[in-house]
């Protein structure tokens, strides 16, 4: 399976968002890719999904998670993306 974080609807994220305890984000290096994982499977992310949701630790706001993404890649405007994955992530139950 494989997510793209432009590909999902637009819902209130949680205010402090957090991974999941059954999820397991890591690095993959036989992929060459960021994935999560659960006993029963793996999700393939993108380089956009796996940077939001390394940042979703249930310290950072979605406005702080936005700042430092514009910050690391010298960019503006991404907060509906963010906010997208979160989303989406939430509705998946990969974010509580």
């Amino acid at each position: 399976m494989h997510f793209d974080a432009a590909s999902s609807a637009l819902e209130p994220p949680p205010a402090l968002p957090h991974l999941s305890r059954r999820l397991r984000l890591q690095y993959d290096s036989a992929q060459t890719r960021w994935v999560l994982r659960d006993p029963e499977s793996t999700v393939q992310l993108n380089d956009s999904a796996a940077e939001i949701l390394r940042r979703c630790d249930g310290r950072h706001t979605v406005a702080d998670i936005v700042s430092e993404l514009e910050a690391l890649f010298d960019t503006q405007g991404i907060a509906p993306q963010v906010c997208a994955l979160i989303a989406e992530g939430t509705r998946r139950g990969w974010l509580d």
